[in-house]
């Protein structure tokens, strides 16, 4: 039989939160393992340069280190009594295709998102990772508001 692991993207977000709840309840019921996911979008933190203007610098390790405190590390303890196998992960890159990579890596059964409630205008001109991966993940995929 094969392993069951869940993918859950978070970001700090509610929707993330709600997400990794519910990832939880599910990997309670299944027996399954949990990985929290964390894709850093490098080129949406550094800030764009105005013209007569020094950007703000950028530190990846306090990002890290602050991604890792103020994400991560609270969902480790949030669920460490579950006894479930739940591992953190924290990568950088673009989010939507640095998902669909460790799905296919980890060999995940799942993915667990949460969606922002934004208009679908602001998704069709912005985008989202959410519906990018709805609409290419090859797994399945529970979109969490």
């Amino acid at each position: 039989m094969k392993n069951i692991l869940y993918l859950v993207a978070v970001d700090g977000s509610e929707c993330s939160l709600r997400a990794a709840d519910r990832a939880v309840s599910l990997a309670k019921q299944t027996h399954a393992s949990v990985t929290f996911l964390t894709v850093k979008d490098w080129s949406y933190l550094q800030p764009m340069m105005l013209d007569g203007t020094a950007p703000i610098i950028l530190d990846q390790a306090t990002e890290e280190q602050n991604t890792r405190t103020n994400v991560l590390l609270p969902l480790l303890d949030k669920y460490q009594d579950t006894d479930l196998d739940i591992k953190t992960e924290l990568i950088w890159g673009d989010p939507s295709s640095e998902i669909q990579a460790k799905i296919k890596e980890l060999r995940a059964s799942m993915l667990f998102i949460g969606r922002q409630g934004r208009s679908r205008i602001a998704d069709i001109l912005l985008g989202s990772v959410a519906n990018k991966l709805a609409h290419q993940a090859d797994v399945p995929i529970v979109l969490v508001p």
